[in-house]
């Protein structure tokens, strides 16, 4: 008969319940610490989890920026007269709307990248498009509204948003992988899947957020918001396949087809008055940008539309 050491058993069913309250008492410590880390947001008045202050964001941004230029493969310098193109525009949007009061520090900056479509903002206001992206919009509007799309996630404080959810979300990896100590590896790892679905999850209303903040700036600066449409179409054709790639609930992004969806939604539920302006064909700013001996004054490249 085989031997049986009912003290070996019970050893091993205290060792896990102490290993369960461990885990609890970590997770419990992560919630307390989440919960408490609410500020509210300077524009919008919500309250929200961040991890970090706004002057904190600001040099996060500020100090990353650098190294991400260089990751990206650098920048056209402020003197390249694209580059005083975009900040001009991205500088139109900050100076007609609310986010001119806001504490951000708003500084945009486009990465020399003719490869990549893509752009995307830091913590406190610093944000970039890439060359690539730039090459593929027609009119000032698209432009305007790709970098107001990032100004939205600036002044979400998406960032600051995902840093605290994140740093809840590893606390609670830690946490089930404490307790689930020497009994199996797949709650550990199911644990981090259900961490990473959830960021995820945070990040595709993250990106609905921001359209929406994009078609608004838009709309305050006199631009048409409808050319929103256009930057979607622009993103679906250069994404892999043209819908997007993979299945949505995995994506970090909405696919392009999705937000074109919610952005004539919202322009259905809050139409934009008439008049607003598509600005000029950047086709011509480029082209005179790259034959004019990067000489002309900005004034004579592009004009900003009036409300």
């Amino acid at each position: 008969m085989p031997y049986y050491d009912s003290n070996q058993n019970q050893r091993s069913g205290s060792g896990f319940f102490g290993r369960l309250a461990i885990g609890v008492i970590i997770a419990i410590v992560g919630w307390l610490m989440y919960m408490g880390q609410v500020e509210e947001n300077p524009v919008t008045k919500e309250k929200q989890h961040v991890s970090i202050s706004p002057a904190q964001e600001i040099r996060l941004g500020l100090e990353s920026a650098p190294q991400m230029s260089r990751e990206m493969g650098g920048e056209l310098s402020n003197s390249d007269p694209l580059t005083r193109f975009v900040q001009d525009v991205g500088q139109h949007l900050v100076d007609s709307t609310v986010a001119k009061n806001s504490p951000w520090k708003f500084q945009f900056h486009l990465l020399a990248d003719t490869q990549t479509v893509n752009a995307f903002a830091l913590p406190g206001g610093q944000i970039f498009i890439t060359l690539g992206l730039l090459n593929g919009l027609k009119t000032e509007a698209e432009l305007a509204g790709v970098l107001a799309h990032e100004m939205g996630h600036v002044i979400e404080r998406h960032s600051a948003q995902q840093m605290a959810t994140n740093q809840f979300g590893q606390i609670l990896t830690v946490a089930v992988g404490t307790a689930a100590s020497n009994q199996s590896t797949a709650a550990y790892q199911i644990a981090a899947v259900v961490n990473q679905a959830m960021q995820l999850s945070y990040s595709r209303e993250d990106e609905s957020q921001a359209d929406t903040w994009g078609l608004k700036l838009m709309e305050s600066a006199g631009f048409d918001p409808y050319a929103m449409i256009s930057v979607m179409q622009t993103l679906k054709a250069a994404s892999k396949g043209g819908d997007g790639g993979g299945m949505d609930i995995f994506q970090s992004h909405p696919n392009p087809d999705l937000r074109m969806k919610q952005i004539n939604a919202y322009l259905l539920k809050n139409p934009p008055p008439t008049g607003l302006s598509q600005g000029r064909q950047l086709s011509s700013v480029i082209r005179r940008s790259n034959t004019s001996d990067r000489t002309d004054s900005l004034e004579s490249i592009f004009r900003f539309p009036s409300r």
